[in-house]
């Protein structure tokens, strides 16, 4: 890995200096953040924690990566000026965040732990209570594999049966003319004579 620097920039007024470069990886995988740091900071003869690595460019079969980096005069300078998202990038931040972030994590898994042992056991008591019925009740459960329901009430088909029923008889009763139709066509049919 070669490291060759294209320009660099003194920034007195945020306290930094600002260094474009390249860097050529032939034969290897490109270099993560923290390689590309150390190794700069081991070029310019600085403290790694003073290197932020802003930007990395690579591209799709170039072993080339062209990259922006700042070199601040010291760490408290770095975190004042430098937004977080790019701190936490290069592996600094602050480890009271970390902590805290931690232990909101353990909150939620102790709660998840808690729901699946809930769900545990509300499957464990709906197993003891269809162990529990009686073999006649057990026959009239659905099992989950059927795709017909059974019929657990006699209620339903006593009624289906009567509307069957029902409509048997007005089949029967439509062929048939009732008896005041009866006497209006035998009227209509004497008039036409």
């Amino acid at each position: 890995m070669e490291i060759e620097i294209e320009s660099k920039r003194n920034n007195p007024l945020l306290n930094r200096t600002e260094i474009y470069f390249t860097i050529k990886h032939e034969g290897e995988k490109t270099p993560n953040r923290e390689i590309i740091r150390s190794e700069l900071a081991e070029k310019l003869n600085v403290k790694k924690e003073s290197v932020i690595v802003n930007n990395i460019q690579s591209s799709f079969g170039n072993q080339v990566i062209s990259c922006y980096a700042k070199v601040y005069t010291s760490l408290s300078k770095s975190k004042e000026i430098e937004k977080d998202h790019i701190l936490k990038r290069n592996g600094i931040g602050e480890p009271e965040k970390k902590q805290v972030k931690k232990e909101e994590s353990k909150a939620p898994s102790d709660e998840k732990a808690v729901e699946q042992k809930e769900q545990e056991t509300k499957q464990e008591e709906t197993k003891e209570a269809v162990e529990n019925k009686e073999p006649s009740e057990k026959s009239e459960e659905k099992s989950p594999h059927e795709d017909s329901p059974q019929k657990t009430d006699d209620k339903p088909s006593e009624e289906k049966q009567e509307k069957e029923e029902n409509k048997a008889e007005e089949k029967k009763d439509e062929g048939k003319p009732k008896s005041d139709e009866v006497q209006n066509e035998s009227k209509d049919d004497q008039k036409k004579e």
